[in-house]
């Protein structure tokens, strides 16, 4: 595959590069290995993650090409010899990848990611698989956590202005595949197809003279079926003059600050009361899966997320590792007591009930699967072929869909939010 995008190539870290040279000197480069990206454990207090990025590793590993510009780069700071630099410029991965699609649940051991080829064309897809499903499966996972938390009410992401200007664009990709409505990036919005939203900020009431001035000026550039931010002095004055300006057919009204659950049961007491009963109630500032939750009873319409889903909710990782586990056809596997991992090339399946419940996940050697039932689903999928994409991926409207419906085969406890096991055990064979 051409190369279709900025280089990747030394999204890296300097140890791999040191890794590949002598690799090279002492000729075990070409060996062919398998590395697998697994979490040992998930985040304190989680009981299922949600793999995403996987897209955006594949798209990334294909840009992964030493352009003469990378190639200067690294000459000029000697992290490699001549005879690395040479092996550098002819990089292209030929190997296999398989795993884990984006939407499917994962827990404790899971293999998420298998990469597959040469020691050297492998080793150094590290840092670059690691960074991209570390950060994009901590977003997926939280946003998951506060949608199943939401019951079916739609949740804008819009923490673009808590992360890096990039990170943002991931997140609200992640975001969105986990069941978010809308995002209010614009970049997330062109490169992914994902529906944006946005109306005021407290900038816009401030300008104006009045708050009645600043509404009537929203209101006639973008019509009723708009949000009015009500909170910016009283909340109260605020619906009564966001109703006077646009009628009660006003679309909805937004509180974000406060206790917004108090305010939202006053507000829809005071919204009934002048007429507007399908003006909708639109909460934000600060909210997590936990507030949202604490939120269920309450007349809330929709749910503006930043800060949380953008930083995982508190797991801004999810602790993935990417592990050799086989050479030449012979597992390997590191020893160290609180960091040990199983050699050799894994599959897995999820048990599930005749109901759809899930009940078990087992991670086995693919030469020897156990007996596969007739509810039961092998999770890994072929994601690279000869260092090419496969045809006909899983879209990201795909990935939604998968979520869902892996969220209603979880164990009715393992959609807690409480402390607890993972919603299902792991077997090793």
């Amino acid at each position: 595959m051409e190369q279709i995008g900025p280089s990747t190539a030394l999204l890296t870290d300097h140890y791999e590069l040191t890794m590949l040279g002598s690799a090279l000197a002492d000729g075990s480069a070409d060996r062919d290995c398998v590395f697998e990206v697994f979490a040992r454990r998930l985040p304190n207090g989680r009981r299922y993650g949600v793999v995403g990025g996987t897209a955006r590793v594949l798209d990334a590993i294909s840009d992964f090409r030493f352009t003469d510009a990378e190639l200067t780069q690294l000459e000029q700071t000697a992290v490699v010899d001549a005879a690395t630099l040479g092996w550098l410029a002819d990089y292209r991965f030929s190997g296999d990848v398989e795993g884990y699609p984006e939407g499917e649940l994962y827990f404790p051991g899971s293999p998420i990611m298998t990469v597959r080829g040469s020691f050297a064309e492998a080793v150094v897809l590290e840092t670059l698989v690691l960074s991209i499903l570390n950060h994009d499966t901590a977003v997926a996972s939280a946003a998951a956590r506060m949608s199943a938390a939401a019951s079916g009410r739609p949740i804008i992401e819009m923490g673009g202005r808590r992360t890096h200007e990039q990170a943002a664009v991931a997140a609200a990709r992640a975001a969105y595949l986990a069941g978010f409505a809308t995002t209010s990036n614009l970049e997330a919005g062109r490169r992914y197809g994902i529906p944006t939203r946005g109306t005021t900020a407290h900038a816009f009431i401030l300008l104006h003279d009045s708050e009645e001035a600043a509404f009537r000026s929203q209101v006639a550039k973008v019509g009723t079926d708009t949000t009015l931010l009500v909170d910016t002095y009283d909340i109260s004055r605020g619906i009564e003059t966001a109703i006077r300006v646009a009628g009660p057919e006003l679309g909805a009204i937004r509180i974000d600050s406060g206790d917004v659950g108090v305010l939202a049961r006053k507000a829809r007491e005071q919204l009934d009361e002048l007429g507007a009963k399908d003006t909708r109630i639109v909460v934000s500032g600060d909210l997590d899966e936990h507030a949202i939750a604490a939120l269920r009873a309450e007349p809330v319409d929709a749910y503006g997320v930043g800060t949380s889903v953008v930083t995982g909710s508190g797991a801004p990782t999810a602790s993935m590792v990417y592990k050799l586990v086989e050479v030449d056809g012979r597992p390997v596997a590191k020893r160290s007591e609180d960091k040990a991992s199983r050699g050799g090339r894994k599959s897995a399946l999820r048990r599930h009930k005749g109901t759809g419940t899930a009940l078990e996940e087992v991670v086995y050697p693919p030469g020897a699967p156990p007996e596969i039932g007739e509810h039961d689903r092998v999770l890994p999928i072929a994601l690279m072929r000869g260092g090419k994409p496969v045809a006909g991926l899983p879209t990201l409207e795909d990935a939604r869909g998968r979520l869902r419906r892996g969220m209603v085969s979880l164990p009715w406890e393992g959609l807690k939010l409480s402390h607890g096991e993972p919603a299902i055990p792991t077997t090793f064979r």
